[in-house]
């Protein structure tokens, strides 16, 4: 019978110390995130881990209530020092190390089975517990939920697609890393820069040769401007060319007027939602000064949140800027 109390006790001690790390390291919001999701672990603890004050006070008036029963047990049946040496031994072994070493890896999994134990703890010592709980969330307020920062987040994508337990994989991993950290860029950084920019005078006939250049462009929307570069009056699309005799009119007769500018500083999250706005798909980049210094396009925002080349078989680059680049040394050295 000795016996059986002992294994008892140490039990009730090794529950309480394995819950009261466990259930505590879990964080409130993340398992009321959870609970939303459908897990059914975290629909059975978080009632529970919510009341995070009374749940810990509850674990630890029972876990040394228990500890205290056992060496006063302990003690009646050997000499004190004996009594003392052995309860300790069993605590720290049995009650202590081995169960928060199980319950610190299988904490959501073994807490919800341990709820209904849990549950009659806290009614049971409720009037003993309660005050010391109220105290506390008077004195120190509610949990503060983790807030991580972008390349925290960064790095923890990074570590669940590493991770054979995930089921993230490189592709998502690549694109959710390009929505975290696309609105860090301006538009600079992705504009394609005027010197590569095919444009249109305003005054320019429509004519084979406009053809030809639209043709070998590759592309659907032109910048159109009025006697120089910097007054860009209108785009130029290249549907509203279909069925357009040469020569018959002129570049301003087609040129769609409304256009849409940004800064060069602007960020490309800013950007994105002028884009979403306006439903454009180009728009005008003016330097500091008022200049123009460029063009943007939504397909280059959605190309730095997939963090990969849209390349169509019409396109002839891939990468624009580094073009322009390759461009601008060839003309100086030449």
């Amino acid at each position: 019978m000795q016996y059986i109390i002992i294994i008892v006790l140490l039990t009730l001690s090794a529950l309480f110390s394995g819950l009261t790390l466990g259930l505590m390291s879990l964080s409130a919001h993340e398992l009321k995130r959870k609970s939303e999701l459908g897990d059914e672990d975290a629909k059975k603890v978080y009632p529970l881990r919510k009341r995070g004050n009374l749940l810990l006070t509850t674990l630890l008036v029972g876990n040394v209530s228990v500890n205290a029963a056992l060496s006063i047990f302990l003690g009646s049946i050997t000499s004190g020092v004996l009594a003392g040496i052995i309860a300790t031994m069993l605590i720290v072994v049995f009650g202590e190390i081995i169960p928060q070493a199980v319950f610190s890896r299988f904490a959501l999994k073994l807490g919800a089975k341990a709820t209904p134990l849990v549950s009659f703890t806290m009614y049971l010592l409720y009037p003993v517990t309660l005050p010391i709980a109220w105290l506390l969330n008077k004195t120190l307020g509610d949990e503060l939920p983790t807030i991580y920062s972008k390349q925290e987040l960064v790095k923890i994508v990074e570590e669940h697609e590493d991770a054979k337990e995930s089921d993230l994989d490189q592709d998502e991993e690549r694109i959710i890393k390009g929505a975290l950290t696309f609105s860090d860029k301006k538009v600079r950084d992705i504009m394609t820069p005027h010197t590569v920019v095919t444009a249109f005078d305003a005054e320019e006939e429509v004519d084979n040769s406009l053809f030809n250049k639209v043709k070998e462009s590759g592309l659907s929307r032109f910048p159109v401007f009025e006697k120089e570069w910097n007054r860009v009056v209108g785009i130029l699309f290249s549907s509203d060319l279909i069925g357009i005799t040469p020569k018959s009119k002129k570049v301003k007769d087609l040129m769609r007027r409304r256009i849409h500018e940004l800064s060069e500083s602007e960020s490309l999250d800013n950007a994105l939602d002028t884009f979403l706005n306006t439903r454009k798909h180009l728009a005008i980049v003016r330097d500091e000064f008022g200049g123009f210094s460029g063009v943007i396009t939504l397909e280059d925002i959605l190309e730095e949140i997939i963090r990969t080349e849209i390349v169509d078989e019409r396109d002839k680059y891939a990468d624009m800027r580094k073009f322009a680049k390759v461009k601008a040394e060839k003309r100086l050295n030449d």
